[in-house]
């Protein structure tokens, strides 16, 4: 069975973190963190519909200008996430920009940004640029604690890090995987086209009792489509983890929020020879992000954010991180 979503890091592991999650049907994507974002095309940033953001650091906010500028006039809202603090550094990011050329006739794009208290989406304001950005309060969305956003498809969950101020690590769970059986459309007489995403969309949702309209087919049932065209099975899943301090506390909420994920994307800046100095900057080992994905039951490991002092070994860290999540016996630290 094929993914809803396809997910890839926007940049090489030494470079900034990111990454963007495509969807294969709908002309949507989402984004985990907004580091430079200069790998991704107008066509790839215009898809973006949501981005959560894990803190305010330069290399996971700097591409949010560039996201701006091509979403501007694109109609319809760009939803963002962040931790407690976020919605002022939106503000006065947009704050930094003159917009005298736009106005109440402008296409009416809006951002709207929530923020993640490590519990529950506490805080909401939207900026409209028919209203030259300013800044409007609102009531976040009801959503059940730890998740910062849900529709019919998936949700995205969060959870709050330490790494010296609030980090979020986030979590995608597809509700189910809808996908269509092998040459049964050609036994069947039945065309493709969009009534397949919206057959999925509806069981993906769980609904099952109604009548879906067949171009030049009629009218069927999603029950009997389910059996004989469908193939259904649990959603994808995977968990976006960075900047964190390798303290027990970090290591339990990134072990629950990624409990049991397809995939498992993870910071790994420091080797365990070199703990020290991830203690020091609130970073994480390879070997401490191998160990946490064991743990937690992931089915994949990539990592990311390796630091540059380490680029004349660039597997080094992957290997290490692969050695702790296969069970591999423990590296000395340095003295």
């Amino acid at each position: 069975m094929s993914w809803l979503i396809q997910p890839r890091l926007v940049n090489g592991p030494f470079d900034d973190p990111g990454l963007y999650l495509d969807f294969r049907f709908g002309r949507r994507a989402l984004l985990f963190d907004l580091g430079d974002l200069g790998a991704l095309s107008a066509r790839e940033l215009l898809r973006v519909s949501h981005a959560f953001v894990s803190h305010a650091h330069v290399d996971h906010f700097i591409g949010f200008d560039r996201l701006m500028r091509f979403c501007l006039h694109r109609p319809g809202p760009l939803h963002l996430v962040g931790p407690p603090g976020f919605i002022d550094h939106v503000e006065h990011k947009l704050r930094g920009y003159t917009w005298n050329l736009i106005d109440e006739s402008s296409v009416d794009f809006q951002l709207h940004v929530g923020e993640f208290n490590g519990l529950r989406l506490d805080r909401f304001a939207v900026f409209s640029a028919q209203h030259v950005f300013e800044r409007w309060e609102g009531r976040p969305p009801e959503l059940p604690p730890g998740v910062v956003f849900a529709d019919g498809d998936f949700r995205v969950e969060a959870a709050a890090l330490d790494h010296g101020i609030p980090s979020l690590a986030f979590a995608l769970r597809e509700t189910r995987r809808v996908n269509v059986r092998r040459g049964v459309l050609d036994r069947l007489g039945l065309p493709k086209g969009t009534w397949l995403n919206e057959t999925k969309r509806l069981l993906r949702a769980g609904i099952e009792d109604a009548d879906i309209e067949i171009p030049g087919t009629g009218r069927a049932s999603l029950r009997e489509l389910k059996d004989e065209v469908f193939l259904i099975g649990p959603g994808q899943s995977l968990a976006y983890v960075t900047d964190t301090a390798p303290t027990p506390g970090n290591a339990e909420r990134i072990v629950a929020l990624a409990a049991d994920v397809d995939r498992l994307f993870i910071e790994a800046v420091f080797p365990e020879r070199d703990r020290a100095l991830a203690e020091a900057a609130l970073h994480l080992t390879a070997w401490e992000a191998g160990r946490l994905a064991r743990k937690a039951g992931a089915k994949r490991l990539t990592v990311f954010h390796h630091s540059a002092r380490y680029i004349g070994t660039p597997d080094a860290l992957r290997l290490e991180a692969m050695r702790a999540f296969e069970g591999c016996p423990e590296p000395e630290t340095a003295p």
